[in-house]
């Protein structure tokens, strides 16, 4: 049985994070525990009336309210789930899976996990029989993308391997040459990671990127551009509204998941093969050859290391 396919199925066990919708639509996320119970400023139940009971149970609480308990589906575990770095969005993964052509036995490599948000639809893509080295240059992010990821599946991946570091240093070393069919960057400055890139690739692989700025956008296309061994790249973004459905009120919500990222995505030409010379040439001198890039200068909200010290210990996430 593929890993964590298990834990999708049977009664809510002790261990279980469980998500309850109330009459209002509202979501909240427990973990199951023996004895323990669940409270609002409307009353509250017991963990002991879910533990055992089929997916899709209600629970009514002491003040009368009624809560459907369900797991949360890899969408709902990414919003909810510990983080200490932003996520990549649900929408933005199933983009990245289905743009990259990310099939089963594929060999991945991933740089920037964050909190380990992509990994987990990485994960479910390549499958068992497949491969994905995640790489990521904070030891204490690394910590909490394997509390969150091994939690998501029930324990650890057979498919997944994780190393503390940075890209240009652990891939040239850990990877083949030609080796790796896919290559996905979450970083502030992949274009610094080219040349490793471009010898971990086998010819035809794909190589995308996730950047929050049009900034990030330009200068990582004109290098891909000047580097010479990837075709033409492609970006775009993804925006999600979701319907408001009440009878004939069926309208847009107010609310929508705007800008999140940009996605470019790139293929590795055959080793000496030129790329086919473009009609069109942007002028040169559009932005500084060397520049020096920060969360901050990208309108990123710096994250404490109070707030990361507390997410690993909730976790349970002392080593990586």
């Amino acid at each position: 049985m593929p890993t964590g396919a298990s834990a999708r199925r049977g009664p809510l066990r002790v261990g279980e994070r469980v998500q309850l919708t109330d009459p209002r639509g509202r979501l909240h996320t427990v973990t199951l525990a023996p004895g323990a119970t669940f409270h609002t400023h409307k009353g509250y139940f017991r963990h002991d009336e879910l533990i055992g009971a089929p997916e899709g149970s209600v629970v009514t609480s002491s003040g009368g309210v009624t809560y459907l308990a369900l797991r949360p589906l890899l969408a709902d575990n990414v919003l909810s789930m510990p983080r200490g770095a932003a996520v990549v969005y649900p929408k933005d993964a199933g983009q990245v899976v289905a743009m990259a052509d990310i099939y089963p036995g594929a060999r991945v490599v991933e740089a920037g996990v964050g909190s380990g948000a992509l990994t987990m639809s990485l994960l479910r893509a390549v499958g068992d029989q497949g491969y994905l080295h995640s790489i990521e240059r904070r030891e204490d992010f690394a910590a909490i993308a394997r509390a969150n990821v091994e939690g998501f599946f029930a324990g650890p991946h057979p498919a997944w391997r994780l190393s503390v570091g940075d890209l240009s240093d652990v891939l040239p070393v850990a990877e083949e040459p030609g080796s790796v069919d896919r290559v996905v960057l979450d970083m502030l400055a992949p274009w610094e990671n080219l040349e490793a890139v471009a010898a971990a690739l086998a010819p035809g692989g794909v190589l995308v990127a996730y950047v929050a700025t049009t900034t990030q956008l330009s200068r990582l296309a004109e290098d891909l551009r000047d580097d010479g061994r990837f075709t033409e790249p492609t970006a775009w973004e993804t925006m999600l509204r979701g319907w408001h459905l009440e009878g004939l009120a069926v309208r847009p919500q107010h609310r929508m998941i705007g800008h999140t990222g940009f996605l470019l995505t790139t293929r590795r030409m055959a080793e000496g093969v030129a790329v086919p010379e473009r009609r069109r040439r942007p002028a040169k001198g559009n932005y500084p050859v060397e520049e020096e890039w920060t969360p901050e200068d990208l309108g990123e909200r710096s994250i404490s290391d109070k707030k990361v010290r507390r997410v690993r210990r909730d976790l349970g996430a002392d080593e990586v």
